[in-house]
């Protein structure tokens, strides 16, 4: 089993477990869904996310997910998980609070590390 991780805002999590199935945002915009391997998030989240609160990590289930997971190089030559369509909540395996610390930064959960 592989694990892919994806970062988002409780809220937004909240109404994919109701609806079925997770859009997030880049879905629309980019056409597909942004990933991290559990090497990369910590990097991407003090990036895109430090200091930003009500966030969740989902541990994601690769071998579970519907829709296409490609691994496609970012500026830096690393290879990130993006999912090409809208992701079936079945395949989250673990939801995980994703809080700052005092400092603004983040690190990894240990739900999240208990996972991986």
């Amino acid at each position: 089993m592989t694990i892919i991780l994806h970062i988002t805002r409780r809220e937004e999590w909240e109404k994919a477990k109701v609806a079925g199935f997770y859009r997030g945002d880049t879905l629309n915009l980019e056409g597909f869904i942004h990933c991290s391997t559990p090497t990369q998030v910590i990097k991407v989240a003090n990036f895109r996310f430090r200091n930003q609160r009500d966030l969740v990590v989902l541990c994601i289930d690769s071998q579970k997910v519907e829709p296409d997971i490609r691994y496609e190089a970012a500026e830096e030559g690393e290879l990130f998980p993006h999912v090409y369509g809208a992701l079936n909540v079945d395949a989250v395996l673990k939801v995980v609070e994703f809080a700052p610390g005092e400092d603004g930064f983040l690190e990894l959960p240990q739900g999240v590390v208990d996972l991986v």
